[in-house]
């Protein structure tokens, strides 16, 4: 696990090796932007793949937490340095089709609104026309504790047509109805389900 912290700094060593390389400025430049964009999707996705049919609780320390944390890894250096998914977000579709990449289901004409965090970016399901606010936090993973510490770990589901008030909280297994419109600074444990602007029962 100690090992796998040292992902990111091999990220961004081969993001910043690509600028020393004896090219003209622009080929440096677009060969760096692209180990940083494109470099961690192979192995974060095909981590994420992995990762599909395991519990939702996972015990901390077992072969599966260790795939997630990889996972997980991959992503550090957006969390770090999230301008650089805000530069995704000003072309049209592109960062949702950058999403699809890791793994995720986005729908058609989702708005990404500033300052969005997505914690895990394969384990999103996303309809149609999904608008979702400034500042909203996708966690699809959380870590608790019951008799020994477990990560729950599953895809944040919102349906079509859903509106997601402004920094908002959804945490691993929530489940917005389609054409929902939750409140702004909506905190969602995990496994809730929303509808007619009220929390269901935990999905099963």
């Amino acid at each position: 696990m100690l090992l796998l912290n040292l992902l990111p700094l091999l990220h961004a060593a081969g993001t910043i090796a690509c600028l020393f390389l004896p090219l003209p400025w622009p080929q440096r430049i677009g060969l760096s932007s692209a180990v940083f964009y494109l470099a961690p999707l192979l192995p974060g996705r095909l981590l994420r793949e992995s990762l599909r049919g395991c519990p939702r609780d996972i015990a901390v320390g077992s072969p599966a937490f260790l795939r997630w944390w990889a996972c997980f890894q991959c992503q550090v250096l957006f969390l770090r340095f999230p301008a650089a998914e805000e530069l995704l977000r000003m072309v049209p579709g592109l960062y949702s089709l950058w999403l699809r990449g890791w793994g995720s289901r986005i729908g058609r004409l989702t708005y990404w609104a500033p300052r969005t965090i997505i914690l895990d970016r394969g384990f999103l399901d996303i309809g149609d026309h999904v608008v979702i606010g400034a500042g909203v936090r996708l966690n699809p993973h959380v870590m608790e504790r019951d008799e020994l510490p477990v990560l729950r770990l599953a895809p944040v589901k919102i349906g079509d047509r859903a509106l997601i008030g402004g920094y908002s909280l959804l945490t691993a297994g929530t489940e917005i109805a389609d054409d929902e419109a939750t409140r702004a600074f909506l905190i969602s444990p995990p496994f809730s389900r929303w509808k007619d602007g009220k929390r269901l029962r935990e999905s099963p």
